[in-house]
């Protein structure tokens, strides 16, 4: 009997209340934050890795887990005076798709704000110690439309010519996907 009581007292809990707590412990499943890398080596400076001819090669996964896509990318990379960064993407898939994105990454306090055509809510690029984060939203094809997945962008510097890339793809706060790539410096 007293089971009975006790489930019926948790069932019967205001569904505004289970959805707070249940907000409550995923909060505490967050992941890490841009200063937990602050003494990590060797130091990535998005100016200094991304100059030069640079070249990546990587994979795409759906939201199970399965890898769905590969491809190989060059990438030409610039700094005016201004300190202006521009990133030049040739992506070619293994199904034949070619796709080109072209960032342009402005200072902005600190941090470079980050845009391309196909990025319908740009992002601030941040980095500390070996780690560089970027949040945005990526407009995609998908179907015989398109769809903006927001992309939560996490780049680590494993050698000075060497970076690795893992990238969550989510919809409306549900992963739906993750790119992780290796770019190497030419």
């Amino acid at each position: 009997m007293q089971s009975s009581v006790a489930l019926k007292t948790i069932t019967g809990l205001p569904r505004y209340l289970c959805l707070l707590l249940s907000t409550a412990l995923l909060a505490g499943c967050a992941g890490p934050a841009l200063e937990d890398y602050q003494d990590r080596e060797p130091v990535l400076t998005p100016q200094e890795f991304f100059t030069g001819e640079l070249s990546a090669r990587g994979m795409v996964k759906d939201f199970s887990g399965e890898v769905i896509r590969t491809f190989d990318a060059d990438i030409s990379a610039s700094w005016d005076d201004e300190g202006v960064g521009t990133l030049d993407e040739e992506f070619r898939f293994d199904d034949g798709e070619v796709q080109t994105r072209v960032w342009t990454l402005t200072p902005d306090n600190g941090a470079l704000h980050a845009d391309a055509g196909d990025v319908v809510e740009p992002g601030t690029m941040r980095w500390q110690g070996n780690a560089i984060h970027m949040n945005y939203v990526l407009r995609v094809a998908y179907g015989d439309g398109t769809i903006d997945v927001r992309m939560d962008d996490w780049m680590y510097l494993i050698t000075p010519d060497t970076l690795i890339n893992q990238t969550t793809m989510s919809k409306w706060g549900i992963q739906v996907g993750e790119i992780v790539l290796v770019i190497s410096r030419k």
